[in-house]
C-alpha cells in the first residue's frame, strides 16, 4: 500500500521539516499536521502541511502517522495511536530516546497497524515550526529501532524507507536499548558538557570587555547550550541511567588530564585525542 496520506503529530521543527522535505522530494499526497491552532496556523503558512486536523480525524485517515512531539507526549499518546490507527498503517515517532517509547508500544501494538521507533540524527538549537527546513535531513543518519527483533516486511514500511531515502537520510537499524547507549555519547554528554562549560565561563569571566577575548573554539563548543530544557527533561528523563554513567566516565577522563597536567603524559594524551578526533569526524560520501 503506498503512503497516499502523512499525519505529523506535533509541527514543530522535525515534523514541519519532515512535511517540508517530503513535499520538496516530490510526495504528491496529503499532509495533516496534528499541534495547536497556533502552530498550524504557522505550519500551513511554511507549507509543511496542507490541513490540520483532529487526532482522531488526522490518525484515521492515514498510511503513515508521524510522531513528533516531546516525548513524554508520544508516550502518554501512545495507546490511543493504537486505537486510531486504521489497519495496514505505520505509526513511527522522532524521539531522541528509543527504550522506553519501543517498550510501550509493543505493549500497544501488534502487526497491523504497527510501530516502528525513529530517530533522525539533525536538529537546531532552536526549535518551532517556523525554523523547519526541507533539507534537514540531508545526509542525516536516521536511526530506525523495531519494536520487534525484525523489520516489519509491509509495503507501507518500504514505503515509509523509501521516502527517507528521497528525503536524503542515511538508515541505520538499531536495536532501542542499543541506540540509547550509543546517543548517550554521541547525543547527551555532548549537550551537558556544552551547558555546563557555557555556565563555568560565564561565572567566571566578568561581563564586558573580559568576555570579548574569546575565540571561535568557545563558541563551537557552547553552541548546544542553546538548546532548551523543555526538549531535553524527556530525553535525559528517560535515559539517565545511561547518562549517569557516562558523566562519571567523562569525569574520571577530566581528572585524569588534571592530573597530567603538570607531568609529560598530557602529550600523548593530546596525540590520543587528536586521532579519536579523525575517526569521529564524519565520512561523507564521495
Amino acid at each position: 500500500m503506498p503512503i497516499q496520506t502523512v499525519t505529523i503529530v506535533g509541527v514543530g521543527l522535525i515534523g514541519g521539516s519532515f512535511g517540508l522535505a517530503l513535499r520538496k522530494h516530490g510526495f504528491a499526497g496529503r499532509i495533516l499536521g496534528v499541534s495547536s491552532a497556533r502552530t498550524l496556523e504557522a505550519a500551513l503558512e511554511q507549507g509543511a502541511i496542507d490541513e490540520g486536523a483532529s487526532l482522531e480525524s488526522g490518525v484515521g485517515q492515514a498510511e503513515l502517522i508521524y510522531l513528533s512531539q516531546p516525548i513524554s507526549q508520544i508516550l502518554d499518546g501512545l495507546p490511543r495511536i493504537a486505537k486510531l490507527a486504521r489497519p495496514g498503517a505505520l505509526v513511527t515517532d522522532a524521539g531522541s530516546t528509543k527504550g522506553a517509547i519501543v517498550e510501550r508500544a509493543a505493549q500497544c501494538f501488534g502487526d497491523d497497524p504497527c510501530f516502528i521507533g525513529g530517530h533522525p540524527m539533525a536538529g537546531k538549537e532552536k526549535s518551532g515550526v517556523e525554523r523547519a527546513d526541507p533539507d534537514l535531513f540531508q545526509q542525516a543518519v536516521y536511526v530506525l529501532t523495531p519494536a520487534g527483533e525484525k523489520m516489519p516486511q509491509t509495503p507501507v514500511v518500504a514505503d515509509f524507507q523509501g521516502w527517507l531515502g528521497k528525503i536524503g537520510a542515511r538508515i541505520v537499524v538499531l536495536p532501542a536499548g542499543l541506540h540509547d547507549e550509543v546517543v548517550t555519547w554521541t547525543s547527551h554528554l555532548p549537550q551537558l558538557i556544552a551547558s555546563a562549560l557555557a555556565s563555568t565561563v560565564a561565572e567566571q569571566v566578568p561581563a564586558g570587555p573580559c568576555r570579548q577575548v574569546a575565540g571561535p573554539g568557545l563558541q563551537d563548543m557552547t553552541r548546544l547550550a542553546e538548546s532548551p530544557y523543555e526538549i531535553w527533561r524527556d530525553i535525559l528523563g528517560t535515559n539517565w541511567a545511561n547518562v549517569d554513567r557516562a558523566l562519571s566516565v567523562f569525569l574520571q577522563q577530566l581528572r585524569h588530564f588534571q592530573e597530567q597536567l603538570a607531568g609529560p603524559g598530557l602529550e600523548e594524551e593530546f596525540r590520543a585525542s587528536q586521532e579519536a578526533r579523525r575517526e569521529l569526524r564524519p565520512k561523507r560520501d564521495s
